[in-house]
């Protein structure tokens, strides 16, 4: 039975290159040589079994969207998202000084098998002056490599703790005045492919036409995107699926809703501060757990919701 493969080139990245010889993922590390894109490490490029990319890198749009990274576009005045800052009644400014970074402390945790990479991040979120704000704990997953099937599995955790002698306040553009733009959180920048493409969420139909602008700031327990590939004859579908207690209200820091388009851009957000800011206090810690499933073909409603049941958290 043949494995996953996983390099590290210390400093830099990992790969993960699936059983038939794909590299799936690619999760970079290393500092960013931009600091107006907000330096953090992401995952790019993100591949199906088949060797179709699904993320994008350094858009012409938004050359800060980086593949799938954790970010936070307000955070007590600071951007950990990248690029211009919304200050309401005047728009999108760049404002470099607003711009703050995620470094990377180690890897604590890192376990290879067979079916299976399991690493744990150490990082410390560093505003623009050089201030440690806050200490994350990370988590990256990648399992359920299934050939039949034609798809694999991202889990990705965020375990947060403000080491401030304040409160860390979460937020994001519609927070700060600007209608349904409230991205922040884990971020995903489709490949040029995923423009236009097809997005349904668990109640609605995936030929319904539901569309993007319907879901956005809406909340599922998953969301789905579907396209088809340039070159290539062939659709990929990713799925994007909270874990149980991020929308269970007694123990999630904050409700969580979908930031959402497929024009002019595709991108998914899952938004922890969407409509309304949240205060974390000092000394103390908020998680989350989310998947990313990466499968090659159309997947419908009811294929997305078989398969999310056959993997339990």
């Amino acid at each position: 039975m043949s494995s996953l493969r996983v390099s590290h080139t210390h400093g830099d990245h990992i790969a993960v290159t699936a059983p038939n010889g794909t590299e799936i993922l690619r999760y970079v590390y290393r500092p960013d040589p931009e600091p107006f894109e907000s330096r953090k490490p992401y995952a790019h490029p993100v591949r199906t079994l088949a060797g179709r990319t699904v993320t994008g890198y350094r858009p012409s749009d938004h050359r800060w969207h980086k593949g799938l990274q954790m970010t936070s576009s307000h955070l007590s005045g600071q951007n950990f998202w990248g690029g211009n800052s919304y200050v309401h009644g005047e728009g999108y400014l760049p404002l470099p000084e607003r711009i703050g970074s995620m470094r990377h402390d180690g890897f604590p945790g890192f376990k290879v098998e067979d079916d299976l990479l399991a690493i744990t991040e150490n990082l410390t979120w560093i505003e623009n002056g050089g201030a440690e704000w806050a200490r994350e704990e990370r988590g990256l997953t990648v399992h359920s490599v299934d050939e039949e099937a034609g798809a694999w599995a991202l889990d990705w955790t965020i375990r947060l703790t403000n080491t401030r002698p304040e409160p860390l306040v979460f937020g994001s553009p519609t927070t700060a005045g600007r209608e349904m733009a409230g991205y922040t959180g884990l971020q995903w920048r489709g490949s040029r492919d995923f423009t236009g493409g097809d997005v349904f969420a668990q109640d609605t139909d995936a030929n319904a036409g539901v569309g993007a602008g319907e879901l956005m700031g809406t909340r599922s327990p998953w969301l789905a995107f579907t396209t088809e590939h340039d070159d290539v004859d062939a659709h990929s579908t990713l799925v994007f699926a909270h874990a149980p207690g991020n929308l269970d209200e007694q123990t999630a820091i904050h409700p969580s809703h979908w930031f959402v388009r497929a024009e002019p851009i595709p991108t998914v957000a899952f938004s922890w501060a969407f409509f309304e800011e949240f205060e974390l206090p000092p000394g103390e810690s908020f998680a989350y757990r989310y998947r990313v499933v990466v499968a090659d073909g159309a997947w419908d409603t009811d294929r997305v919701g078989t398969y999310l049941a056959s993997l339990p958290w």
